[in-house]
């Protein structure tokens, strides 16, 4: 009998913490920016280059958490039937958590032990483990560490369903999940739609990332002969199936760098990715035709690779991802035409295959051996009869609410409403007045009444807006606040011009550290850095203890070479600020810089530690070894402490 119920998992937790305030006007370097790719094809060299946005704006950045620690509840749905027992983590994106086979007890997913934020995503905190559902641009979604909002729905033959929706602001639509478990069902049941209620047509983006136990005998699978490589030199190469170089990379652990790899799956073939053991046995995904692409992520075996999973998950964790998406890569969008709805059925459930097959070394043999069995498992034909049933079911409004996602679907009704346009076209995903709070609340005042009340000056804005619909009311309204806004619209719009006078027209009205600041980070985009110092110093007078802003001055002042005034920033912290992992870093590197490795060493040796070290990110090996150049390479033989070792390709400059 299948049941959806309410309950709570008790985890060791790092809370997400509060955002930054201050608003990422810049995206850093991008993982997924290709810089080489001769050798892809047509359609995939135009939907590389289609869709790309200058930063993760409107949302702000999640970056308050720590490695601290300590048992938390989370409140969690479960679905079940007499096979399986899915657990969806609510307040972290929907994540389904845990996919447990109940005749056998097997766990088919990597199921995190700890709930622990690592910089990962589009706005920070992320997740590793479980699945999880990506949307809107390239990068783990800005919803992945957010509440959805959730519901109880009953499918017209009594099956409980768990609804799942959010108004995604990047691209302005809506998205549902449904997912169910029918009586008889051997696999978990998954049915996705996207909806554009855009007059013009939108960028999309959307890949299912699976993470799933590693092991030396667990190999991965998919329908093709070939794959695209993308790895951290950026370049995209098709390499044939299962070992180009030699080593066979359909087994994660011979591999040494980590790569991703996208399976180059033929048309006409049935879509589906597997990660299989010694006996034949584990999850395997599949899906209705929209869903074209198949990708193999693996971290390697190399120590920054190791590191990062233990970072992520703590010791004896390794796990490695499949996934499943819209485009053929994860490095492209799709355009998504005005108006549209797409939708798809996934289906996850556990994949049972002749293990001699499928380990053997016929490649053909072994992806034909488990496309086998996962015909038995659930036939293509099933998945097809389930999407069209899901159309007469899809826009029901729920029967139960379970919880609140964010108020901005509410907020962006509201302005559909006051211009005279119809609701959004999702019938099935409502969004309550009930939802709107304090981040809508000055966008509610410009709609109602035409001007956002300015408060306290020295308390930063709470949300922003990027979407153009915006500009017109901000525009009506002159107060600094409003101009303030309008400079962050006109930045993400690439208008840099407009963006700094209003920025400069707002400063007029009434100097705030909030201008100030972003003038600051248009000059260092733009190259003037004497500018952007100078910028910096009237942003702190006016809010000099502010964590961040005093991180991103102390940056910008190392890369002029006023590295003592950095140091005397950083100094000047409070000692609670000063133990920041964050703040040691640059205290380190400040120093460095100004003349004093022995306090660069002196903080390197009691540790420094980067709760949002990011992906890629070459910042604490970089500054070992040039302390250590610094140093006149004292102790030629003492190797990067492992503390310091993220590098995620083992060739990568030693310094």
């Amino acid at each position: 009998m299948s049941e959806l119920r309410l309950t709570t998992l008790t985890l060791p937790t790092a809370p997400v913490g509060p955002v930054n305030p201050l608003p990422p006007l810049f995206t850093g370097a991008d993982l997924h920016q290709v810089e080489d790719a001769g050798e892809a094809d047509e359609e995939m060299r135009h939907n590389i280059g289609y869709g790309r946005v200058p930063s993760v704006m409107p949302y702000l950045v999640q970056d308050g958490y720590t490695r601290d620690r300590s048992p938390a509840e989370h409140p969690v749905a479960v679905l079940e039937n007499d096979t399986l027992r899915a657990t969806f983590l609510l307040g972290a994106g929907g994540r389904l958590w845990s996919l447990v086979h109940r005749p056998t007890g097997r766990e088919l997913l990597f199921r995190n032990p700890v709930f622990q934020p690592a910089n990962l995503a589009l706005r920070g905190a992320w997740l590793a483990g479980g699945v999880e559902w990506n949307i809107g641009t390239i990068g783990h979604a800005p919803t992945t560490c957010e509440p959805l909002h959730a519901a109880r729905l009953t499918r017209p033959d009594g099956t409980p369903v768990l609804r799942m929706w959010e108004y995604e602001r990047i691209r302005g639509v809506v998205f549902q999940i449904d997912a169910y478990l029918p009586d008889d069902s051997r696999v978990l049941l998954v049915h996705v739609r996207i909806t554009n209620p855009r007059d013009t047509a939108v960028p999309m983006y959307w890949w299912s990332n699976i993470a799933v136990p590693e092991a030396p005998d667990v190999r991965v699978l998919a329908p093709a002969d070939a794959a695209w490589q993308f790895s951290y030199d950026r370049r995209i190469r098709r390499v044939a199936l299962p070992a180009p170089d030699g080593t066979d990379l359909s087994r994660t652990t011979l591999s040494r760098d980590a790569a991703d790899y996208f399976f180059d799956v033929p048309t006409g073939r049935r879509g589906w990715v597997t990660a299989l053991d010694g006996s034949g046995r584990g999850l395997v995904q599949t899906s209705t035709e929209r869903l074209r692409g198949r990708k193999l992520f693996l971290w390697g075996q190399g120590e920054g690779g190791r590191h990062w999973q233990e970072w992520l998950s703590g010791p004896g964790g390794g796990y490695l991802e499949i996934q499943a998406g819209l485009a053929r890569t994860q490095l492209e969008h799709l355009p998504m035409p005005a108006g549209a709805r797409w939708s798809w059925i996934e289906a996850y459930g556990l994949l049972e295959a002749d293990p001699a097959a499928v380990h053997g070394d016929d490649w053909t043999a072994a992806r034909e051996a488990a496309r086998d069995g996962l015909d038995r498992l659930v036939p293509q034909h099933v998945l097809d009869a389930e999407l069209e049933a899901a159309a007469h079911w899809v826009d029901r409004r729920p029967d139960e609410p379970l919880q609140a996602g964010s108020g901005w679907g509410a907020l962006e009704e509201r302005r559909r409403a006051r211009a005279g346009r119809s609701p959004l076209p999702a019938p099935g995903a409502p969004f309550p007045d009930s939802t709107l709070g304090p981040e809508q609340a000055p966008w509610l005042e410009l709609l109602d009444r035409g001007r956002i009340t300015a408060a306290d000056p020295r308390q930063a804005p709470v949300s922003y807006q990027v979407d153009p619909v915006w500009e017109e009311p901000l525009r009506a309204d002159t107060g600094w606040l409003a101009l303030l806004h309008l400079g962050v619209l006109r930045t993400h719009a690439g208008d840099l011009d407009g963006a700094r006078e209003n920025w400069r027209r707002s400063i007029e009205a009434r100097p705030t550290a909030w201008a100030w600041r972003n003038l600051a980070a248009l000059a260092a985009r733009t190259g003037d850095l004497t500018e952007a110092a100078g910028a910096y110093r009237e942003a702190l007078r006016l809010a000099p203890g502010l964590v961040p802003l005093v991180l991103e001055s102390a940056g910008l002042l190392i890369r002029t070479g006023e590295a003592a005034e950095a140091l005397a920033l950083l100094t000047a912290l409070p000692a609670a600020d000063r133990a920041l992992g964050r703040v040691r870093w640059a205290e380190a590197r400040a120093a460095l810089d100004s003349g004093d490795p022995e306090r660069c060493g002196r903080l390197l040796r009691e540790g420094i530690e980067l709760a949002d070290v990011r992906e890629g990110e070459s910042s604490l090996h970089d500054l070992w070894f040039a302390h250590r150049r610094a140093t006149g390479g004292a102790d030629p033989g003492l190797p990067l402490p492992r503390a310091y070792d993220f590098r995620m390709l083992t060739a990568e400059d030693a310094g």
